[in-house]
């Protein structure tokens, strides 16, 4: 569906373009949260709490728009981006929804993280009919248009991403015994519940399966019981302060079990190297952006445009935080929609835009990926590769895996 902008410039009179002079367009259209001069967007992020690692997600979208607004803006107007700390807490994360929707009246809310955070948030934001976009989780819930048309994930789902792993280790580890560490909550079982599938009929190779909560201080007890199964596989289900500490107390106890990482914990500033890259060597991870640690990028276009906008816009960032890759990227996918709601800047208007992308290159996605978005289909990345650390980054093998295929 063409928007009145596109329609009306396309009878234009010629004249008219020379001269330069300002077109009258068709009456622009507008919800809470947009005017002529500016477009708010809410965010809430754990800048403080068990998950503080993803706090410099954060802040890398905010220096984004900052850079975004310096350069002009979008379609001419500013973005005000708000926002808020809800330290990894789902009743602060609803606080900081409500406030963000009645009182600051935001147009949409954008990569908001957390499974446990957004699911608090879910029902209310699609009540209100409020766009939630992007979310920072891969839970498989964020793609169902049917039931919930107001929110759209980002990142390749958990479910698909676990049975990768499942039928990689099927495939690859000789009589595997396999120990799983999960945290307590919606993301952690959905990653549970897809690595299940994922090892079919072989389901009876778990040989030992304990959670942790994201109030606990250490995960090292469950680790001692994961090695005492006897397990010669461990698939780490945690946020990067506990995957960190799981896999450096495996050091510890000289458990060396083939490793399988959850690809939201892959950085290697906030992850592997707390971990100890001794302890390390080997991890395997599922990706779809471009590690910056990875020496094959050194040349790419992609990241030469990141390291230079780092350099200007975000200086006092790590170049080695996987994190600000994805913050970078996610904040492009969102710059791309608004700009093609040009003047029908509604809610509805917004959705349907970010509904609408076909095989779109976006910067620093792993070659070979694309997002690609539909009315009844809302994963916007539905392809990884594999990556083995070794040393102190990450290096790809395999092809690139889609969903579909997995």
């Amino acid at each position: 569906m063409k928007t009145n902008r596109r329609t009306f410039v396309a009878g234009v009179s010629a004249a008219a373009v020379l001269s330069g002079s300002r077109v009258a367009y068709a009456q622009k259209k507008y919800d809470d949260g947009a005017s002529d001069t500016e477009i708010k967007i809410g965010h809430t992020n754990p800048y403080s709490g068990p998950a503080s690692a993803y706090g410099v997600i954060g802040k890398t979208i905010e220096a984004y728009w900052k850079s975004v607004n310096e350069a002009g803006g979008i379609n001419g107007r500013k973005v005000k981006f708000i926002t808020l700390d809800d330290g990894y807490n789902p009743a602060k994360t609803v606080e900081c929804i409500r406030q963000l929707v009645e009182q600051d009246k935001v147009l949409c809310t954008f990569n908001t993280l957390g499974t446990p955070t957004n699911t608090a948030i879910h029902k209310y934001m699609n009540q209100k009919k409020v766009p939630m976009l992007y979310v920072a989780t891969g839970a498989s819930k964020w793609g169902k248009p049917k039931e919930f048309p107001w929110t759209m994930g980002y990142q390749p789902d958990y479910h698909t991403e676990a049975v990768i792993y499942a039928k990689h280790i099927l495939a690859n580890v000789k009589d595997a015994k396999i120990a799983v560490l999960m945290q307590n909550d919606d993301y952690g079982k959905d990653y549970y519940e897809g690595f299940k599938e994922g090892l079919g009929k072989d389901i009876g190779r778990i040989a030992k399966h304990v959670s942790y909560e994201t109030t606990d201080p250490t995960v090292d007890s469950q680790v001692i019981q994961l090695k005492d199964s006897g397990a010669n596989v461990f698939f780490n289900i945690a946020i990067p302060k506990f995957a960190a500490q799981a896999m450096r107390k495996a050091g510890d106890l000289g458990w060396k079990p083939v490793q399988y990482l959850n690809n939201v914990s892959s950085s290697v500033a906030s992850t592997m190297k707390p971990a100890g890259f001794e302890n390390v060597q080997g991890v395997i991870t599922a990706q779809y952006l471009m590690d910056p640690t990875d020496k094959q990028w050194d040349d790419n276009a992609d990241m030469k445009m990141w390291r230079a906008w780092m350099a200007k816009s975000n200086p006092g960032a790590s170049l080695s935080d996987a994190s600000n890759v994805f913050a970078h990227s996610v904040a492009a996918l969102m710059h791309e929609t608004l700009k093609k709601c040009g003047d029908n800047l509604t809610r509805e208007n917004l959705m349907r835009q970010a509904a609408n992308f076909q095989k779109f290159r976006l910067p620093l996605l792993l070659p070979g990926i694309t997002v690609s978005t539909s009315p009844t289909d809302y994963y916007p990345i539905q392809a990884v590769q594999l990556s083995r650390f070794k040393g102190e980054s990450w290096d790809l093998f395999g092809d690139v895996m889609h969903a579909e295929s997995s």
